[in-house]
């Protein structure tokens, strides 16, 4: 067992996290697979994961489903990613704001919504049409759900499909990715990692993100459940565009243009090593990922030729965890064991 893969485990072993299911890709080969740990479900049986075990990916939703969803219609004409968003819906209200800054975080709308009980009744497409903007877009990088949840009604608005029907026939299927979608209901709860205990009871099998939830669980935000199959492959497409057949490589690589604060379209994009990112500073510039707040991570190194992902159920646990840290950690033992 390498470096690694002993800090992985140990943390596991010490109950730091519940489950982990990893990979490790370096030049189309791959280093390691595996599982560690288990999760309680509502019977109070613990269920041991596997490489097989399905997990919420929670903001990963952002760049495996929201992000090729627009640069699918960009590529095709049905959209430009430098239109504003009123042209597609008409009753957002802040002005002068495009498809590029939801993209890029940089559209000045408020990081989130206020926070509201999961089981209390709300309306959060009304309440995303009367945010406000708290700077002018352009001028700063701040993470935010909201864009994204508008960015998947845009794509349902165009598409006249529901986000997670038009993801799944337009890039899931063609690109083989079987065990990807929302609404895992045909899937047994316990192939599902549970997540939190609320209200006594832990979220299994439905979405764990608040606002997905009152969106009846798909979203641009938040929704997607995976494996770590697929989620490798997505991130393979990624260090080899010319491997798909959905994506031009030059409509990918819009990712990395005019990258702000380490803000890609869609991905955090490593450019400045003296901002933090999730992957550590270890990382060749260029690098680029994302994370999901239920404890899942994907980064990719296209200098190395190194793909990492990391899906936990970190939140089992509850919210107040070191995972950031881990992540961090984990990234930088990753990448000097594969490139010393």
């Amino acid at each position: 067992m390498n470096a690694y893969e002993r800090y992985l485990e140990e943390l596991v072993t010490k109950d730091e996290i519940p489950a982990a299911v990893y990979l490790v890709k370096h030049h189309q080969q791959q280093k390691t697979l595996r599982s560690a740990g288990s999760f309680l479900n509502n019977e109070g049986e613990r269920i041991s994961v596997t490489t097989d075990t399905y997990f919420d990916l929670a903001s990963l939703t952002k760049v495996i489903c929201t992000l090729p969803g627009i640069l699918f219609l960009h590529e095709r004409k049905e959209l430009h990613i430098d239109d504003e968003v009123t042209k597609y819906v008409p009753g957002f209200p802040q002005k002068g704001i495009t498809i590029r800054h939801f993209l890029q975080h940089t559209s000045g709308v408020s990081a989130d919504l206020s926070v509201k009980n999961r089981y209390q009744q709300r309306d959060v497409w009304k309440e995303i049409l009367s945010c406000k903007a708290v700077h002018p877009p352009d001028t700063q990088v701040l993470y935010s759900d909201i864009g994204m949840i508008a960015l998947g009604k845009i794509v349902e608005a165009i598409t006249n499909q529901g986000l997670d029907t038009f993801v799944d026939k337009e890039l899931y299927q063609p690109w083989g990715m079987k065990s990807t979608g929302f609404l895992p209901r045909k899937i047994e709860k316990n192939k599902i990692a549970a997540t939190e205990k609320v209200y006594g009871k832990y979220v299994h099998g439905e979405v764990h993100d608040e606002k997905a939830y009152h969106l009846g669980g798909v979203s641009g935000s938040a929704g997607l459940f995976s494996n770590i199959s697929d989620v490798a492959l997505y991130a393979d497409y990624w260090l080899y565009p010319e491997k798909q057949p959905i994506l031009k490589p030059e409509t990918m690589a819009l990712i990395k243009e005019n990258v702000i604060q380490n803000r890609g379209l869609g991905f955090e994009v490593l450019c400045d090593k003296t901002i933090g990112t999730t992957s550590g500073s270890a990382w060749s510039i260029g690098s680029f990922g994302h994370t999901g707040f239920t404890g899942t991570s994907l980064w990719i190194d296209p200098k190395e030729e190194i793909v990492t992902v990391l899906l936990t159920n970190m939140v089992h646990y509850g919210r107040q965890h070191r995972l950031s840290d881990i992540r961090r950690k984990f990234h930088t033992l990753v990448y000097e064991m594969l490139t010393s």
